[in-house]
């Protein structure tokens, strides 16, 4: 079986506006550089994980030995829609999309959303479960999986992966749930915020 993960940049003048009060830009910047780096290096050590790609309007400082595939410049969704369709020509057999700005999560909890049955979709919600901050798909049965990341996006992610007859996951764990989006998020980070 071959996964390969697939990570979304913002441009980052874009990134984090939610944590302007708190963080000036250049600290904002760092910090999702970073988080950006976290999870890029998860993912290379995920053992399950054959490849790794970036999506997104630049590679963030990241090197140019990973690849960055096309951005359409429509936001989020597009761009993995997209991202989606360039990687199931090449024919993985499991493609996970993962959040950028999750400074806790490890190798193995990214694993643990790679090795769901083929006829599952595994998603890891943020804490709240209300957000999405991975979803692993089996391919080809979810070549056409429609995304839905912002509002309420764990549910209609489940509704997208039942619409196409395939069962769900949920993997709960501490380093997918703690995104960074928040003022009170910042404690989450002190680790990578003491780096960057």
């Amino acid at each position: 079986m071959s996964c390969w993960a697939i990570i979304p940049i913002k441009a980052t003048a874009d990134s984090k506006s939610r944590l302007a009060s708190a963080l000036p830009p250049d600290d904002r910047a760092a910090l999702v550089s970073a988080m950006l780096a976290r999870v890029v290096g998860a993912a290379r050590e995920a053992r399950t994980i054959s490849r790794v790609l970036l999506v997104g309007p630049s590679r963030d400082g990241i090197s140019d030995d990973i690849p960055l595939l096309e951005d359409p410049g429509r936001g989020l969704n597009p761009a993995v829609q997209s991202a989606l369709g360039a990687v199931c020509e090449n024919g993985p057999d499991r493609v996970l999309i993962v959040a950028a700005d999750l400074p806790g999560v490890t190798a193995h909890e990214l694993e643990l959303l790679t090795i769901a049955p083929s006829d599952t979709v595994a998603i890891a919600p943020d804490r709240h479960e209300v957000g999405t901050n991975a979803i692993s798909l089996p391919l080809p049965a979810a070549a056409h999986f429609r995304f839905a990341f912002g509002a309420d996006s764990f549910a209609k992610h489940r509704n997208e992966a039942q619409r196409l007859g395939l069962k769900v996951e949920t993997v709960l764990s501490q380093g997918l749930e703690r995104d960074i989006d928040e003022p009170e998020d910042l404690p989450h980070a002190k680790a990578v915020l003491a780096e960057s």
